[in-house]
């Protein structure tokens, strides 16, 4: 045992392997238009799969909507944080409002990123500053 924290190099000659994230699932009472709405805000293809889920296929990470029979009640635990670049997050923000979403300020209320909702309510920001760029 060693004080020192794990590395990527650690993980990778591990023999146990590293899991890797294949989807990022939404549970959804409209799970076709709220797909459609992630679909718009940020593009790529829709494939409807055998199991009735709705996947959207063209991002960084395959999104998956699911059909449950309750509503969303409560804050998410886990949200998407989306980077726009800082001379167009306005334009983002606008964008996403049109197509459905709606602020949630009562989250945060403060420059360093903009929280959102969409259609059935899940929580997702806008992010943007040096912190925030996406890796090369």
């Amino acid at each position: 045992m060693t004080d020192r924290p794990s590395t990527d190099a650690d993980r990778s000659t591990s023999s146990s392997p590293v899991p890797v994230i294949d989807a990022v699932a939404f549970d959804a009472s409209e799970p076709d238009a709220l797909a459609r709405f992630w679909q718009s805000l940020l593009g790529g293809e829709l494939r409807p799969a055998e199991d009735g889920v709705i996947e959207l296929h063209g991002a960084a990470v395959r999104l998956d909507f699911v059909r449950v029979p309750e509503t969303k009640q409560v804050k998410n635990r886990q949200h998407l944080d989306l980077y726009v670049p800082p001379d167009t997050r306005n334009d983002a923000i606008d964008r996403a409002l049109k197509l459905g979403a709606s602020r949630a300020d009562d989250i945060y209320d403060g420059g360093l990123w903009q929280c959102m909702r969409d259609p059935e309510g899940n929580e997702f920001c806008f992010v943007w500053g040096a912190a925030s760029r996406p890796s090369e």
